[in-house]
């Protein structure tokens, strides 16, 4: 049998990246893997804001392909606006045509980090680590349904309730406002 060669990803983006300096400038996108009482596997598609540190959304579903990172990305668009630019991994789903194809529509540039650099895309990174720490591991999804439920419930509370040293110890949320105001 035929031994199938690794199909090898040429990076040809900026290492480093300047910190944003406004909601909406940069989006960062992952995703997160976790399982339900019954052992079926779920995934979780996470987003952050860079400047807010805000939590836009967490799509939770066994199966999440490139034409539903779409769906995802226009809800969460329509209802705060689209980034100039989203940082995202090499994983299959975001680069696929699917996405590809969406970016060019709308004019939002894609960021792919280097592969096998995932402090690259750090912001999202920390946030997942904190959706480990703080819901994954802590609750005992019984169902899709309820993993959705207690996952949307720490979002809320991670936006609206959770101080953050790097935000002046504001909730993401908080800042945010401050933030708008201060633009307006």
């Amino acid at each position: 049998m035929r031994i199938r060669q690794r199909r090898r990803i040429r990076w040809t983006g900026a290492a480093k990246r300047p910190p944003a300096t406004r909601a909406n400038e940069r989006w960062s996108i992952d995703f997160v893997s976790d399982c339900v009482s019954t052992g079926r596997v779920i995934r979780l598609l996470t987003m952050v804001d860079d400047y807010t540190r805000e939590c836009p959304a967490v799509e939770v579903d066994t199966s999440l392909g490139g034409l539903r990172v779409r769906r995802v990305l226009d809800r969460v668009a329509a209802k705060r606006g689209l980034p100039e630019a989203i940082v995202l991994d090499n994983g299959p789903e975001f680069r696929g045509r699917a996405l590809a194809a969406w970016s060019a529509e709308r004019g939002v540039r894609l960021e792919f980090i280097q592969p096998g650099k995932p402090i690259q895309n750090a912001y999202v990174e920390s946030f997942n680590g904190r959706l480990r720490d703080e819901c994954l591991n802590a609750n005992w999804f019984t169902s899709l349904n309820d993993a959705r439920r207690k996952i949307e419930e720490w979002r809320q509370d991670y936006n609206q309730q959770r101080l953050h040293s790097s935000l002046a110890y504001l909730s993401p949320a908080a800042f945010a406002m401050t933030r708008a105001e201060m633009q307006a």
